[in-house]
Formats: structure tokens, C-alpha cells, sequence
């Protein structure tokens, strides 16, 4: 068989043993046909919260076992089809499997990075909040071109975005948004982007054509089910409603529809104006406190994790995970991972999978040899 084919073999191997490794894999078929035997049960619905669990429980380790059968099974494939073209000296054909191969090796690759994704509530959909920084017009709208790139990385994946609360700049952008990503490991993809991004550019807002810095703040925590108990007091909970502004129809400043909840004992303070009416509001906020202080929760268990409100009060110099500069040369660079790319117009159009990456790789510690 050729070098080249060898070499692919080789690799997509190696993600298969590791991914084969991290999942556990005897134990792991043990567990899923354990789970499998609880589905059939026509009481697991007794308990419909309980059932939901299982459910959940069985799927993402349905997939997981899913993912490694098929990269086996659509190796042995390609490799079947290569060797034949090989003995019949087929180069059309072959040229065809080392495009499969090269495929299943990307696929491979997908797969180890998504079982480091082994969190509490990787799985769960996110809620991400952007803020600008000190700078005004500038600022506002470096946010307002984060919300469309990470809007854009959603919609690339398959994910959906509600928009939950918007504070719109006086004159361009946006001073605050909330927006609610759904979609499969939404949280564990998007937790790698919380933090202080910096933008240089000439400022298209500056007649003097001078360059600007500006900054915003990227806060990620994650959509919690009902299944997971947070206890929070009432009496520490501050409720102010006000009239809601931005998108949202003709209804949106009638009333003071909009409800910001603030929990006293930690300052964490959200904020919903996308329902119509207070009361859809209210629900939805409770829903984005809770999700708030479970991850305040998550936070103190991951020591390597920055500390949350240092992010979002030094919205500036010193506390920056990345840097977009568009002038005088183009480079995107993470500061955390040393990942960089020229591409700066790809990235701002959502091509912020090597970044995660990377950083999602040195987050839990993982080499691919380890």
C-alpha cells in the first residue's frame, strides 16, 4: 500500500485508540446497554424528570459509541478500495479514497476534540452576554461585529440564536446584548470565547481616519435544565422592570415589559425584553439567573478558569484573550493559545473553530499523545 495511504491509516487509528480511551470503552458498552434496557421500561416515565436524564444520558453516549464505530467502519471501507486500486493500478480510484481518507482523518480529528468536551454542562445550549468597553461609538460597534460573528459560527454549525436583551448604541452597535445559542455542546464550544476582546482599526466613526482600540467583553454560562436544584432566596433577589428597547415590533415600548433581575449576595444582575409581556419576561430571566449561579458553581470547581467578574469589570488593556487587528497589517491572534491567522475577514464571518480548539485543547490539560 502506498506511503501516503499508510500514513492515513496511521493517524486515523491513533483518533480512534484515543477516542476509544477517553470514552472508556468496555465500561462505556456496559453503561449504554444498561441504559438502553431502562428506555424499554414502560415505568421510566413515572418519573418524567428522571426519564429526561436517562434520556439525555443514553444519547450523548449513543453518539459517542456512534462516532467511533463509524470512523472504523468507513476506515476499513476506504482502505478495502484503496488497495484494490492499488493492484489494478486504478490512479483515478485511488485519488478517490485518499480523498476519503483525508476526510475521515478530519472527521477523527472533530471527534477527539468533542470528547474533551466531558463537562457538567457542555451538552447544554449557552447563553451568551457581550458587553462594549469604555470608547462609545467605537466600542459599541466593535460589539455589535462580535454578536454577528458569533451569530455566524452558530448558524455555520447548525445552531440557532434567540436574541434575549439588547441595549443598542446611541449611535452605531450595540452597548449590551443576550443571546441564547441552542445547539449540540453549544456551552463547550462557546465557554472558550468568554473573556475581553481587543479590536485596532481605523476607525470608520473618526473623519481624522486615526486608529482606535477598543474593547468588549464576551461572558458565556450555561442554558441549566429543571433537573438541577438552584436555591435562590427571593428575598436576595432585586426586581426592576423597565420599557424594553431595540428590535421587537411595535409593541416593545408600550409597556415596562422588560424585567431585570439582580441576586444582592453575588451582584450578578440579567436581563429579558424579548418576550411580550412581563410575565414571559420574568420566567425567562429567573431561568438566566439560575443559569448565572450554576455557573458560579462550575466556576469555583475549575481552578484554571479566571475568576468571572475580573472578566467583566477590566474590560481593557491586561485582560484580553484576543486581538483582531485590521490596520496597519491583518491578524487575528489568541493570546492565550498563540493561535493566529491573516484570514481576519473568515474570522469575523465565524471561523472560530481553530481558536476553540486550541483553546479548548489547553483548557483541560489534553495532548494527543496524552
Amino acid at each position: 500500500m502506498r506511503a501516503d495511504v499508510e500514513a492515513a491509516k496511521a493517524d486515523i487509528e491513533q483518533s480512534i485508540e484515543l477516542l476509544r480511551r477517553r470514552l472508556d470503552w468496555e465500561p462505556a458498552l456496559r453503561k449504554l446497554d444498561e441504559l438502553n434496557a431502562r428506555v424499554e421500561d414502560p415505568t421510566l416515565w413515572d418519573d418524567p424528570a428522571g426519564a429526561q436524564a436517562v434520556m439525555r444520558e443514553r444519547t450523548r453516549l449513543a453518539s459517542s459509541v456512534d462516532a467511533v464505530r463509524s470512523l472504523e467502519r468507513d476506515l476499513a471501507d476506504a482502505l478495502g478500495y484503496a488497495e484494490l486500486a492499488d493492484e489494478e493500478g486504478d490512479e483515478a480510484t485511488l485519488e478517490e479514497a485518499r480523498a476519503q481518507l483525508k476526510a475521515i482523518k478530519e472527521r477523527g480529528a472533530r471527534a477527539e476534540l468533542e470528547a474533551l468536551l466531558s463537562g457538567e454542562a457542555d451538552g447544554n445550549d449557552a447563553f451568551v452576554e457581550i458587553n462594549s468597553g469604555a470608547g462609545g461609538t467605537e466600542s459599541n460597534d466593535w460589539a455589535g461585529m462580535l454578536t454577528r460573528m458569533y451569530t455566524r459560527w452558530a448558524s455555520a454549525h447548525g445552531m440557532t440564536v434567540d436574541w434575549l436583551e439588547e441595549t443598542a448604541g446611541e449611535q452605531a452597535g450595540i452597548k449590551s446584548v443576550t443571546l441564547q445559542v441552542k445547539g449540540p455542546n453549544a456551552y463547550g464550544w462557546l465557554k472558550t470565547e468568554a473573556g475581553v476582546h481587543r479590536l485596532v482599526r481605523i476607525s470608520p466613526f473618526d473623519s481624522a481616519a486615526k486608529r482606535h482600540t477598543s474593547f468588549a467583553s464576551v461572558w458565556v454560562y450555561p442554558v441549566v435544565d429543571d433537573t438541577i436544584v438552584i436555591d435562590i432566596n427571593p428575598a436576595d433577589v432585586r426586581t426592576d422592570t423597565y420599557r424594553a428597547s431595540g428590535a421587537g415590533g411595535q409593541h416593545i415600548n408600550k409597556t415596562d415589559s422588560a424585567v431585570r433581575l439582580t441576586h444582592i449576595p453575588t451582584g450578578v444582575a440579567v436581563a429579558c425584553q424579548a418576550g411580550r409581556s412581563q410575565h414571559a419576561n420574568r420566567e425567562e430571566a429567573w431561568k438566566m439567573l439560575r443559569a448565572r449561579l450554576y455557573e458560579l458553581e462550575l466556576q469555583k470547581r475549575e481552578a484554571a478558569q479566571q475568576a468571572l467578574e475580573e472578566q467583566k469589570t477590566d474590560i481593557g488593556w491586561g485582560h484580553q484573550i484576543r486581538s483582531y487587528v485590521l490596520q496597519p497589517y491583518q491578524m487575528v491572534k489568541d493570546l492565550r493559545t498563540e493561535v493566529e491567522t491573516s484570514d481576519t475577514q473568515g474570522v469575523l464571518d465565524g471561523d472560530l473553530d481553530a481558536f476553540m480548539a486550541a483553546s479548548l485543547a489547553q483548557r483541560v490539560g489534553v495532548t494527543r499523545e496524552g
